[in-house]
């Protein structure tokens, strides 16, 4: 993947904004999810106002969704039971538009002019066309869509229309339309039916979700509110509108349970521009009555229709602003190459705004709420790829998203004590707290969540000094976490005592249920470490509270020994004959995947290979021990980090889009500088290019949150272990500069990197001074004058790739030879390939809920 990959005369390099020159049909999935405005708790997808055509429809809020039973063939004692599914509520988008009786369809319209831009700077989504009628007159039709990230109930969208030749009677009419499983008015089937099975796609509802409880419309606005029928779940959605035009016109509103809306018919005349502004609110809840959300919406109307749109549209750009000042991060360099990796950086970073703005007491779903995918779940990707970039940019919505793991303390408590041990198991995917992963092997079984949440709670309170965060709820987390490693492992003797984790599966999908999972043990091991560390620090810096928290938790100070051994004892797999540490005990035993034998047809190979084919393999769907160097590399040498990335480089499939971002810190940090950009820009482009082929389901959000963590971590070298800032840069050979940001204890911190130096500087002279180290030397930063440090390089640097030729001849412990194959592929059966079902389930389920690949 090289640095400009998309159609340029269809999409131009603009550094603050997307933007689609001309019209396609035939990857409207794609357009949808790119073109989507969001905040984090409502988010809509990049439809076109008139309705059709479109791929899937939808408007999302974050948390909000149905649930069902879950139906195994051959259940088992502590199986997930009950399936959590986002819900498409109600659409306010549409505004269909009519002109002497014709409507506007995009596909068969003829369109003089079409122009749609997503401008990073306020999140507005803007489109202008020119449509010539059938008729042959010319109409000019501007749009705008956003989504407020001040009021987060609130979206406002605006219509303008006029009459470039002749007169016409126009017919506008807007729609609140209920587009339950994902039909749409006009009863067309989805456009995905009949694919292949995809378990990453969400599956659909056989019955009706949602129940219809209230509805009205009036000249001006118009309701439809309604309760789950299963969760409970209840959601409003009303909408004010305001027709502006000196033509005359007439108004028509009616509703009914699942359509409000209001038509205007206007006699319009050439060149006079008619403009209808339409403003939306959503409420939703865990069971408050629909009445009380209708109210709450009401009140979010009438104060929007006092404060006027040019209010929010200045609150939308201030908040951007400061977004950016705290987010951004820049690539110097004015060519092409350079002009379209920082257009697609900032994309990335956009997103992530859209994702977590405002989710508030909420989670941050994988894929937003830009579309379906993945159910709407939370998984362990916000802690590991999303809240680092939170932590260092927006420290306060990084809080608000440990603070919804705090939430969900309660209900991980019972599911360890539905699994047999103490603490706490938080669910691999969840949306009310509730494990959903109907496949155990690779769902429950990646119990390392548990030490995820611990890294990203740590993080965040050495980041940000907060400990007043750790000691009302941080702390609670760490010490059932804790706990649960502490039970969940057990001692073994040979000499010495190890402490050894088995069971359980790591990142790596396409390897599960193993005995001591190296980045599994090393997570644990760093979980325990920091449960004891906090318990020690609020001891003796907050005793009063330490009362509390020990009677709280029933602490004692034979428990935080026991927790602090079983670190220190803690197994971590090492070979002396390869030089690398195995994935787990039994990884190496495995014959190795030959991916330079495999044909890209057959990737991703979850989608042309039985898990229990894919299993007998050495091969990873994503890095593992990889990931391990990076989150935990301070526990490993320069040296482990390389000969670890050499061997495991080649059997990484990239089959998730969690990968090449962590490969890309570490090629870098090991001097694969070649690769590190590759990998880089297979991240940089995941959406933007549609590599994984399910862009259409919705953005893939973890994966936004690696580029920054690439561009910061690996080009940037910055490190935080043990809560010390320490930087070692590998700037790209083909980058003459880097500038990023980041927040470090209440001081705002700019970087400017170039071949030969580095300079640090406050972004407030006034605000704390701020110490780290480059290279081994230590050095603070003030408000003075900007600290700038020499470098003679960056770094050692090995040209070339390594590819997909494994590493082969080895010899194992017991004497054995390493060797390579290729498994022949699964063909599925045709009935498999026409219903997309598997039989594990109900008719009414997909097989979304059968496998977590």
């Amino acid at each position: 993947m090289g640095p400009n990959p998309l159609d340029r005369g269809r999409f131009p390099i603009e550094p603050w904004a997307l933007v689609e020159t001309g019209y396609r049909p035939d990857d409207l999935g794609v357009t949808e999810t790119l073109f989507s405005v969001a905040n984090g708790y409502l988010g809509m997808r990049g439809n076109p106002e008139e309705g059709r055509p479109s791929y899937a429809h939808g408007t999302f809020l974050n948390g909000f969704h149905e649930t069902w039973p879950i139906r195994h063939a051959e259940a088992a004692f502590g199986f997930a039971r009950t399936g959590q599914t986002l819900v498409n509520v109600p659409d306010t988008k549409v505004m269909k538009i009519y002109v002497d009786d014709e409507p506007l369809t995009f596909g068969t319209a003829d369109l003089e002019h079409y122009e749609r831009c997503l401008d990073f700077r306020d999140g507005v989504l803007r489109r202008s066309l020119i449509w010539r009628t059938p008729s042959g007159k010319r109409v000019r039709i501007d749009s705008t869509r956003m989504v407020s990230m001040t009021q987060r109930h609130l979206a406002i969208m605006t219509l303008e229309v006029e009459v470039l030749t002749g007169d016409a009677p126009i017919v506008i009419s807007s729609q609140i339309l209920n587009r339950q499983d994902g039909v749409d008015e006009y009863r067309m089937p989805s456009s995905a039916a009949g694919e292949v099975v995809d378990p990453r796609k969400a599956g659909a509802f056989g019955a009706r979700v949602l129940l219809p409880r209230m509805s009205y419309a009036t000249d001006d606005r118009l309701m439809l509110g309604y309760q789950c029928a299963h969760s409970g779940m209840t959601v409003a959605v009303s909408a004010d509108h305001s027709l502006h035009t000196s033509d005359e016109f007439e108004i028509v509103a009616r509703a009914e349970d699942d359509l409000a809306k209001v038509v205007y018919r206007v006699d319009a005349t050439q060149g006079t521009t008619m403009r209808l502004q339409k403003t939306v609110a959503y409420h939703s809840s865990r069971g408050v009555p629909v009445r009380e959300l209708s109210d709450r919406c009401d009140r979010t109307l009438d104060r929007a229709a006092r404060h006027g749109l040019a209010h929010y549209v200045a609150d939308q750009r201030g908040w951007y602003a400061d977004f950016w000042d705290a987010a951004d991060v820049e690539i110097g360099g004015e060519s092409d190459e350079q002009r379209a990796v920082q257009q697609a950086t900032r994309y990335n970073l956009f997103s992530l705004a859209q994702a977590s703005g405002r989710i508030d007491g909420l989670g941050v779903p994988a894929k937003g709420v830009t579309g379906s995918g993945y159910e709407g779940h939370y998984f362990w990707d916000t802690e590991v790829y999303v809240i680092p970039f939170l932590t260092y940019t927006q420290p306060e919505v990084a809080r608000n998203a440990l603070h919804f793991r705090s939430v969900m303390l309660p209900a991980a408590r019972e599911r360890a004590r539905e699994m047999a041990q103490s603490g706490a198991m938080f669910p691999w995917r969840t949306i009310n707290g509730e494990e959903a992963s109907a496949y155990y092997a690779a769902g429950s079984a990646q119990v390392h969540i548990d030490a995820d949440i611990a890294y990203a709670l740590i993080k965040y309170v050495r980041a940000t000094g907060d400990e007043g965060f750790l000691v009302r709820e941080g702390i609670d987390i760490l010490v059932e976490t804790a706990r649960m490693w502490a039970d969940l492992g057990f001692w073994r003797s040979n000499g010495d005592e190890s402490f050894h984790i088995h069971g359980v599966t790591g990142p790596d999908e396409y390897t599960t249920v193993v005995n001591n999972n190296l980045f599994t043990n090393v997570m644990a091991r760093f979980n325990l470490e920091q449960a004891v560390a906090s318990v020690e620090r609020i001891r003796s810096a907050y005793p009063q509270d330490y009362v509390r928290v020990a009677a709280r938790l029933g602490l004692s100070d034979e428990e935080t020994e026991e927790w602090r051994a079983c670190a220190a004892g803690m197994t971590i797999p090492f070979d002396e004959g390869l030089g690398i540490h195995p994935q787990d005990d039994f990884f190496l035993d495995r014959e190795v995947w030959d991916l330079s034998k495999t044909p890209s047809e057959l990737r991703p190979l979850l989608l042309h290979y039985h898990p229990l084919v894919i299993y007998r393999f050495q091969v990873l769907k994503q890095a593992d021990v990889v990931l391990a160097l990076f989150l935990q590399g301070d526990r490993f040498s320069l040296e482990e980090k390389r000969a670890d990335f050499e061997y495991y480089d080649p059997i990484t499939t990239g089959d998730s889009t969690l990968s090449a971002v962590v490969q890309s810190v570490i090629a870098a940090e090991v001097g694969y500088h070649e690769a590190a950009l590759h990998y880089f820009h297979e991240s940089l482009y995941v959406d933007l290019m549609n590599l994984h082929g399910n862009t259409v389901d919705g953005l893939h959000v973890a994966s936004t949150g690696g580029v920054w963590s690439a561009l910061v971590f690996g080009f940037g070298g910055m490190r935080d272990h043990a809560g010390l800032l320490s930087f070692d840069p590998r700037l790209p050979a083909t980058w003459p500069a880097l500038r990023f940001r980041f927040c470090w204890q209440g001081s705002r911190v700019l970087v400017d990197l170039t071949e030969d130096r580095i300079t640090f500087s406050l972004a407030d002279p006034s605000s704390a001074d701020v110490a780290l180290s480059v290279r081994g030397t230590s050095y603070v930063v003030t408000g003075a004058a900007p600290l700038v440090v020499a470098l003679d390089d960056q770094g050692d640097r090995i040209d070339g790739l390594l590819g997909d030729h494994p590493v082969i001849g080895g010899t194992r412990a017991d004497g054995s030879t390493i060797t390579a194959g290729v498994p022949d592929p699964i063909l599925p059966p045709d009935e498999f390939e026409a219903t997309g079902e598997l039989p594990i389930y109900a008719p009414e389920i997909t097989a979304s809920q059968a496998s977590q690949f």
